[in-house]
């Protein structure tokens, strides 16, 4: 299984970038998928995830309102798009896949993960 992020890059205060995650390796439509990210010295927090089917999302209330979370099965794609981003929204974002939506917001909860892409907000 590989999950490839994409999409990160540095932007301004305000601005926008969309990451994407393409995924290989498994029956995408099973899995839900999920954004974690991660500075350093931190712990991995959860950003976003959204069931296998795309029906259901669910947001960290840090991001609500900011980021949406899309998935697109047919290209085994998920995406997060990030509006209004702020300088506390710096981190690496990893996408990860799991079949368990009860832990889709623990890391320990999903079973794939990507290699991460750099976000920077600069303010």
């Amino acid at each position: 299984v590989q999950l490839q992020a994409c999409g990160g890059g540095l932007v301004q205060a305000g601005g926008s970038l969309r990451l994407s995650c393409a995924a290989s390796g498994l029956i995408f439509s099973n899995y839900h998928m999920a954004w974690f990210r991660q500075t350093p010295g931190k712990e991995r927090e959860f950003a976003a995830a959204i069931t296998g089917s795309g029906f259901r999302r669910v947001l960290a209330d840090s991001v609500k309102g900011r980021f949406t979370i899309s998935r697109d099965n047919a290209k085994n794609t998920v995406y997060l798009q990030m509006d209004s981003l702020k300088p506390d929204d710096t981190a690496v974002y990893y996408c990860a896949a799991g079949r368990d939506w009860s832990s889709v917001t623990a890391p320990s909860g999903m079973e794939y993960w990507g290699k991460g892409t750099l976000v920077t907000v600069s303010s």
